[in-house]
């Protein structure tokens, strides 16, 4: 029997549900903000990840899916999002379009790395960007983004890691002096921070083996290192998110994964997840743009995992309400009820509401069992006595009455009780 390949998930019928409303609540949640939906393709061409996301990176060096096509063109499935947009917002020409560009997405990633909970080779992320702005209110507003979607999930164990790594201003000094002070050390570090050392000094800091967090305790802060701008900019977004009530915690150890975040960097943890507890994470990227190739356009944006966010959720105990309950179940008796039962159950599934019948020739005592099992919130029972006198029996499911009532009462009693829409 084949198989899913590992680290790819099925979400089946009594998960998708869920999946449903989280997504259209994070898709809500984006619209009052006023950020409009973008949808970016599946693969690009492996050099827009390379120069966009950093060929140091772990995504880029160690985890891509990358292929060559029947073109002889080397192609990537996306490990991130944020390259993408801005692929997309350069050849599209939408700087022209609107001074401010604000998007968000809700796509399917890939990356090939050891699959274990809350991280997958084939996950799905909610993501937003904004570019256009320096302004650090710009920042607040994308942390409380990211702060909101937390709570829209119903998560109370969270905590908001906060800092600046700087510019390519100030950040040199800072990444010399690492090199200074970890340089007799060397030996010591683990295989992936000796490579970092070279490429990126400044990821050493975010290593999470435990003997290399022990040889940079002694690192100072690279807040003690920004220069003016980057330190003005930082105490502004800090009083803005002071101003909102958004508590955070200073983590200077917090250098984020990828080699584009300028200034702002940040991540929302699920203290309850462990290492895996990383939700909305991101940060300001004022030089990216330019690097694949556009004018300097400064931007921030963050991305949240959705089968991190799920498991957050559960390991809280999150329980949503379930409103995705079917709305009409018709019950027939004989044939003749069969043709009728089914033309009004079509004409109801038209008008937007949720309807289901039995195609598998039970009893009516069978049926009634199957509605209950569907959690329905109406029945309608058709006989032959029904289609003689033109009527259906409809059964309330939550009080247990049941009544005669006409075709025409029944959709208005459904209209009452159900938001729906007309196809």
């Amino acid at each position: 029997m084949i198989q899913a390949i590992k680290g790819a998930k099925d979400i089946l019928p009594e998960e998708s549900s869920l999946w449903q409303r989280l997504e259209e609540k994070l898709r809500a949640l984006a619209r009052a903000y006023h950020y409009e939906e973008i949808r970016v393709p599946t693969f690009e061409e492996t050099e827009l990840f390379v120069k966009g996301t950093g060929e140091a990176t772990d995504i880029v060096g160690k985890e891509m899916y990358t292929f060559l096509d029947k073109g002889e063109r080397s192609i990537t499935l996306k490990p991130e999002g944020t390259p993408s947009v801005i692929r997309a917002y350069l050849e599209h020409g939408l700087a022209g379009k609107a001074p401010l560009f604000k998007v968000y997405y809700l796509e399917r990633m890939y990356r090939q790395e050891k699959p274990q909970a809350g991280r997958l080779r084939q996950f799905t992320q909610f993501g937003a960007e904004a570019l256009g702005s320096l302004d650090p209110a710009l920042d607040a507003e994308m942390l409380d983004l990211a702060w909101k979607v937390c709570e829209m999930a119903g998560l109370k164990q969270i905590e908001l890691r906060l800092s600046s790594i700087g510019c390519p201003n100030c950040r040199p000094s800072y990444k010399a002096m690492i090199k200074e002070k970890l340089l007799p050390k060397v030996g010591e570090l683990c295989g992936d921070c000796k490579e970092r050392m070279e490429k990126n000094p400044l990821r050493v800091l975010d290593c999470k083996v435990e003997h290399c967090r022990e040889l940079t305790q002694g690192i100072p802060s690279i807040l003690d290192y920004l220069c003016a701008e980057c330190a003005e900019h930082f105490a502004r977004v800090k009083a803005y998110l002071g101003e909102l009530g958004i508590p955070y915690l200073l983590d200077t150890r917090l250098v984020r994964g990828l080699d584009y975040y300028t200034k702002t960097v940040f991540e929302i943890i699920a203290t309850n997840l462990g290492s895996q507890g990383a939700l909305p994470a991101g940060g300001r990227y004022d030089g990216l743009v330019e690097t694949l190739g556009g004018k300097p356009t400064p931007g921030v944006g963050f991305a949240c995992g959705i089968e991190r966010l799920l498991l957050a959720m559960e390991k809280e105990g999150v329980v949503w309400k379930d409103d995705n309950r079917l709305e009409v179940f018709i019950a027939t008796l004989g044939e003749e009820a069969k043709k009728a039962g089914f033309k009004l159950g079509q004409e109801l599934r038209h008008q937007g509401f949720s309807c289901e019948m039995d195609f598998l020739s039970r009893s009516l005592k069978a049926q009634m069992r199957e509605a209950d099992r569907l959690k329905a919130r109406f029945v309608l029972i058709l006989g032959d006595e029904e289609i003689r006198k033109k009527v259906v029996v409809l059964r309330d499911m939550a009080t247990k009455e049941q009544r005669e009532v006409t075709r025409e009462a029944a959709i208005a009693i459904f209209t009452e009780h159900f938001v729906h829409i007309a196809y």
